[in-house]
């Protein structure tokens, strides 16, 4: 399942290194999942030293669904959907701080 995923995660990598605000995040895959995470400076030792805070999940071949991750840990869906492209203009107008760094 990663193989298939891995171009969606190359080409989303692509596009958030086009602009400042999400240049230098790290995305995973996680089964039909593109995780977004900034490295979390205030990480215990041995805790998790990536803060997820996106995730965008696979409905089709070319449309995702975005999610934010809640305080509680828990993703909320939102109702945004589409292209990688279009995501990542949603992430830049109205999400700017879940994408900023610390």
């Amino acid at each position: 399942m990663k193989a298939r995923m891995e171009p969606a995660r190359a080409e989303l990598v692509r596009l958030l290194e086009a602009h400042e605000p999400t240049a230098g995040m790290d995305v995973r895959t996680f089964g039909d999942h593109l995780i977004l995470g900034r490295p979390d400076p205030a990480a215990p030792d041995g805790g998790p030293k990536i803060e997820d805070r996106l995730r965008l999940t696979a409905l089709s071949a070319h449309r995702w669904g975005l999610s934010v991750k809640r305080h509680t840990g828990r993703w909320e869906k939102t109702p945004f959907t589409g292209g990688l492209d279009e995501l990542v203009t949603v992430m830049l107008n109205y999400m700017q701080h879940l994408v900023a760094r610390y």
